[in-house]
């Protein structure tokens, strides 16, 4: 891989992001961590993600309006929710509003590497058959 994937965790609880940014950075990842939903927009609003880890339950705004922001401004970034508090009918809307995965805590290391490295597959396949969609209608 030339370019390293980057990639934002939000979660309220220092001790998951702490662990995801420990987990992320062995694979050799760029990793920024913030607390809530508006410092991940801040964050994103500087910077581009590849992937974005997301908890549903936080202070403030919570993770389905964050995820709604993110692929409405950024629909390039796959973002991936994890949370406490699984449920199906989360899960449905989650997916329905373009979340690439869906995994409940505690997501342990092998868990969350496996989602990025599927997250980071989709999105290549995705940016190459955009390309070449744009090559065959070009000709």
């Amino acid at each position: 891989m030339i370019e390293k994937t980057k990639i934002l965790v939000v979660d309220d609880e220092e001790v998951v992001r702490l662990s995801y940014l420990r987990t992320l950075s062995a694979e050799h990842c760029n990793v920024d961590a913030v607390r809530n939903g508006q410092d991940a927009l801040q964050m994103m609003d500087q910077r581009h993600f590849d992937v974005v880890l997301l908890d549903l339950r936080m202070p403030g705004m919570d993770g389905m309006t964050v995820l709604k922001a993110i692929k409405e401004k950024w629909p390039e970034s796959e973002v991936i929710i994890i949370t406490g508090y699984p449920a199906v009918e989360s899960a449905k809307e989650a997916v329905a509003l373009g979340a690439y995965d869906y995994l409940a805590k505690p997501a342990g290391p092998d868990d969350v590497i496996n989602a990025a490295n599927g997250a980071m597959l989709h999105k290549r396949w995705t940016l190459r058959n955009d390309q070449q969609a744009q090559s065959v209608g070009i000709q």
